[in-house]
């Protein structure tokens, strides 16, 4: 094949030589420094028998994974991925040698083998066991907890969807749960064993007192935003007053905090104020938390506003991850999606947070794909070892060295005798 404009040029397509995906291994490698994929046989129930068994649990839920971590987030990818060598060689196996589950073997396994009662369930509480596994390695101080919810559209007879008029749309509106490290968190029970500072921080949403008592309950100090209401605004009066004189060119902050019960709350709770006069803004900007932390109100505001980093980390989800094609009909499927989804981002959100040099450590997830998943290489076999020959543009390999160094101090070390 040749082009026009230099006759110089041939172009050769060589798919099962070639991979645009060679980053994939590094992913691989942290995967097998944190024993994450390792043994999902022995964990998922498989009904399957006879030739629907060819490829293993293990292997499939690793395409699965590793598929949606570099964007190919349906199983009609699968086709052109079960020839990919990078791909083969993340699932091991007979896909080494041959090639990886096909396009209706993955929609098996996704749609009716992960979709049953029993490997639904594990792949909610999977979760959880990953980020105790990190945790073991790098043990945290404390937890903060973000909630926030998000909007995944859906069209046609989608079971369990329905419209939402804050989004405009037919959806699934899912609520995420994020760790300080960006990891999604399955539940809150898990950290009551812990010996750990634990805290919990909600939009206006939240603000319920179920929640207040539910997170005292489980030893939680919170943050929660406030709607705004005539009586809160009557206790901060005297700073809705605008101040005499010209105003400033910088903006000018007032906190206050008080006591407030409100008519559902069975007793009174802390609730810290804020207000903003703003340079060329007629009115001020008010807000309110209620909270169970005895830090200053000023401080507390500050603990508060970095909540706004989980609507950041949904938005890696969307777009690295693609965690809103949920286009299953049933609700059940898009339930198994949606848990895939979880997991193929927290592995993502792994590489930065544990494995990283300081040089690309601020890169975001969809920068991480783009420039270290999407790593092109040449396979070229020996007689014993097989070499993957990567491209050295975005990543080179003195830091594609220094990461896999990280990786491989995060490996279970053997107990001297």
């Amino acid at each position: 094949m040749r082009v026009n404009f230099d006759g110089r040029l041939k172009l050769e397509f060589h798919g099962s030589k070639i991979t645009s995906d060679g980053g994939f291994l590094a992913y691989r490698e942290l995967d097998d420094a944190l024993e994450l994929t390792e043994g999902a046989e022995d964990v998922f129930d498989d009904s399957r028998t006879g030739k629907n068994g060819w490829h293993g649990v293990t292997g499939q839920f690793r395409q699965s994974l590793f598929g949606r971590l570099g964007g190919y987030d349906d199983v009609n990818d699968a086709e052109r991925l079960g020839r990919d060598p990078a791909m083969r060689w993340i699932i091991g196996g007979k896909a080494v040698e041959r090639r990886a589950a096909s396009t209706s073997q993955m929609g098996r396994f996704e749609t009716e083998l992960l979709a049953s009662d029993a490997n639904t369930e594990v792949l909610t509480n999977m979760n959880g066991i990953w980020i105790d596994r990190v945790h073991d390695r790098r043990p945290p101080t404390m937890i903060i907890l973000d909630m926030d919810s998000s909007v995944s559209p859906t069209h046609g007879e989608q079971e369990g969807t329905a419209y939402n008029g804050h989004f405009g749309c037919t959806c699934y509106h899912p609520l995420f749960l994020f760790n300080q490290f960006g990891d999604l968190e399955p539940v809150v029970e898990r950290y009551w064993e812990r010996n750990l500072r634990r805290y919990f921080r909600g939009d206006a949403a939240f603000a319920a007192p179920d929640i207040y008592e539910f997170m005292k309950g489980e030893g939680f100090l919170y943050a929660i935003r406030l709607k705004a209401n005539k009586v809160l605004q009557q206790r901060i009066a005297h700073l809705l007053t605008r101040p005499v004189g010209r105003p400033p060119n910088h903006v000018r902050r007032y906190y206050a905090n008080f006591r407030y019960r409100a008519a559902s709350w069975d007793m009174p709770r802390r609730v810290v104020a804020k207000v903003e006069w703003h340079p060329g803004e007629l009115y001020p900007r008010v807000g309110f938390i209620v909270t169970n932390l005895s830090r200053p109100a000023e401080r507390v505001v500050a603990f508060y506003n970095h909540r706004g980093t989980a609507e950041q980390w949904i938005k890696e989800g969307k777009n690295a991850i693609k965690w809103t094609r949920l286009s299953c009909r049933k609700f059940r499927n898009n339930e198994v999606r949606l848990q895939l989804h979880a997991l193929a981002y927290n592995l993502a959100n792994f590489m930065p947070t544990l494995a990283l040099p300081e040089e690309i450590k601020h890169w975001s997830l969809t920068t991480l794909r783009e420039k270290l998943v999407k790593i092109g290489a040449k396979v070229v076999r020996h007689g014993r070892y097989v070499t993957f020959q990567l491209a050295e543009v975005a990543v080179p390999r003195k830091l594609f060295q220094k990461t896999l160094e990280l990786i491989d101090d995060l490996r279970r070390r053997p107990v001297p005798a």
